[in-house]
């Protein structure tokens, strides 16, 4: 049995692909939690969209015993996403703990995502390990990231330590680093209180939640309330990971572990709720976490219709693992359909692709918006569809973010150029260090959700690193562009512009439904429209039967006579003729 004082709580925190996963397989691999046969890369990663795409999208709590000279540790380590679309997920984890890692990797030194994540486990004062990973790279620059952390967090340089994750050299000085410098976890309280930081749903155990307990114990049989949603129910096993599912006789004031109440409902037990017993409850509950607003919107639709409730059931079994994940029910020319909130396009890539894969449902995204305010005479109404703009208002505000962007200096003038392309007000600049520089930007958050982050990669040959937060919402120019096809309005399609780029989006867009709208018997007219002028046209050809090659010779007035017939033939088929959109035409909108 661990004492509170043989107990340490930590996470590892990290910009995306900076070794994060990988330290936490070396680190399983020193206290031997993993047997010779079950070893493999990424074992913290579950999921195969994490193994294939090598990212970390769920944070994981494992359980791992390390003994020293002056006795056995219990450390409770949660492995974090590096991504800036699942800084909520790091939030959560960073609050159940007492400490965390920060690893930078040698080579690439401070990122963008590396400093977010540091305000934020500072605001949690939490204990912060400097590691210095990838020093094994021929590129690795020791001196100089050494030289950014020194002036970063103001230690001293023998303070960070100096790792390769990949070799598992100086794994055994973090192991003792966190013994030695993360604080052990305090208890104040004589009732039970836990933290539900993160949970998801098992078809066969139903609700699984990952829970820190502040205070007090909990127990296999033991009768518990959920507090904000004032919920009962009783703990069928409590256990931990280590790194495999392992039941425990109870969970103890300090531990992180998870509880299994058979509940099938999943918004009985929500993330961010505190658990007590219901024979001594504790009278306040603890702090949980602001709930993340979703920054992108997009339609999600099956591609067959009867998949409507098979869809319903999927987004509410995902939004338990994933309680950043918003959705509403919606009908549209594509169908009925959700209209999902997403923290950002790899976090809508990324459920789109958990849909399909884990509930076997095909699916079509409608192209992504963001949320505008639009102030009308009497109210101001939300809008996150574009097809939901009202005809007439005084003002819209569109969400802009705070942009933090990190890269060489002989970059500079690339990552500007870029954000002033997207409507991007200089901030500040500031050299973090000789060779790298930071910008800050405002930027209009429908300017960056779809390929800011690929542009800003291949203009900086994949230097510059990107990061924001939202900041508020500011006046702007925005008109609605509609695509009329064959007289239709489209609501699918329907875009939201600044109205000094409405001419160039409308122009690519009717031009690539062309190549993809099949050709039908009669024309079919493909226009961009700004409220009532038509800002953008293309045409679809005919397909044109030869009428008069059966007329050898003979009048003219023979050879008008069928070609008048088969033009009457072919205004009538118009009038009653319906296009059919293909699912393409909707991907290629989604990508323009």
């Amino acid at each position: 049995m661990s004492t509170l004082e043989n107990i340490r709580n930590f996470c590892i925190i990290a910009h995306i692909d900076h070794g994060k996963s990988t330290l936490a397989d070396r680190l399983l691999d020193a206290t031997h939690a993993v047997a010779e046969r079950d070893r493999m890369d990424q074992i913290l990663d579950t999921m195969d969209i994490e193994r294939e795409r090598g990212i970390t999208i769920k944070a994981q709590a494992v359980r791992v015993l390390y003994p020293r000279e002056d006795g056995e540790y219990n450390l409770n380590l949660i492995d974090t996403p590096g991504h800036v679309d699942f800084a909520y997920e790091v939030s959560r984890a960073i609050a159940a703990c007492e400490g965390a890692l920060l690893v930078v990797d040698a080579s690439q030194g401070i990122q963008a995502q590396t400093l977010a994540n540091l305000y934020l486990a500072m605001e949690h004062d939490l204990e912060i390990i400097p590691i210095l990973n990838k020093i094994d790279l021929p590129m690795a620059d020791v001196p100089a990231a050494t030289e950014e952390l020194v002036e970063l967090l103001g230690v001293d340089p023998d303070d960070i330590i100096k790792i390769s994750a990949k070799t598992g050299q100086g794994v055994p000085e973090v192991l003792d680093a966190i013994v030695d410098r993360v604080p052990h976890p305090e208890t104040t309280e004589e009732e039970t209180r836990g933290l539900v930081f993160d949970s998801y749903y098992d078809p066969y155990r139903g609700v699984v939640s990952l829970v820190r307990l502040v205070d007090g114990e909990l127990k296999k049989g033991d009768e518990v309330k959920a507090m904000r949603a004032d919920e009962r129910f009783e703990l069928l096993e409590v256990g931990c990971y280590s790194p495999k599912p392992t039941a425990l006789p109870s969970l103890r004031a300090g531990e992180v572990g998870y509880v299994i109440a058979g509940l099938k409902d999943i918004e009985a037990l929500r993330v961010g709720d505190t658990v007590t017993r219901v024979a001594q409850p504790a009278e306040k509950a603890l702090p949980g976490y602001a709930q993340a607003l979703p920054t992108v919107f997009s339609g999600l639709y099956p591609t067959e219709g009867d998949d409507f409730e098979r869809l319903r059931d999927a987004l509410s079994k995902l939004q338990l693992n994933d309680a950043s994940l918003f959705f509403e029910p919606e009908n549209s020319k594509m169908g009925f359909g959700f209209r999902c909130g997403f923290l950002g396009l790899l976090h809508m890539e990324i459920v789109q692709e958990r849909l399909e894969r884990e509930f076997d449902l095909d699916l079509i995204a409608s192209s992504p918006s963001a949320r505008y305010e639009v102030v009308m005479e009497d109210e101001v109404r939300i809008v996150t569809n574009p097809s939901d703009l009202p005809e007439a208002y005084l003002e819209i505000r569109e969400p802009v973010v705070r942009a933090t962007l990190i890269g060489p200096k002989e970059y500079v003038g690339q990552v500007m150029s870029l954000c002033h392309e997207r409507r991007g007000v200089q901030v500040g600049m500031e050299y973090i260090s000789s060779r790298r520089v930071q910008l800050t930007y405002d930027l209009p958050l429908a300017e960056i959700i779809t390929d800011f982050f690929d542009a800003l990669k291949s203009r900086t040959k994949g230097y510059a690193s990107f990061d924001y937060d939202f900041k508020g919402y500011e006046v702007s120019d925005l008109v609605k562009v509609e695509v009329i096809v064959s007289g239709d309005i489209v609501d699918a399609l329907s875009i939201i512009v600044h109205r000094d780029k409405a001419y160039y989006r409308g122009r690519a867009l009717v031009e690539k439904l062309k190549e993809l709208i099949p050709r039908q018997q009669f024309e079919v007219p493909i226009q961009a429209a700004m409220g009532k002028r038509v800002i953008a046209r293309e045409t679809v050809r005919a397909y044109r039967k030869d009428v008069i090659a059966k007329c050898y010779g003979g009048d003219i007035t023979r050879k008008r006579k069928l070609l008048e017939k088969q033009k009457a033939g072919k205004r009538r088929m118009k009038q009653v003729g319906s296009v059919e959109i293909p699912q393409e035409a909707f991907l290629a909108a989604l990508k323009l």
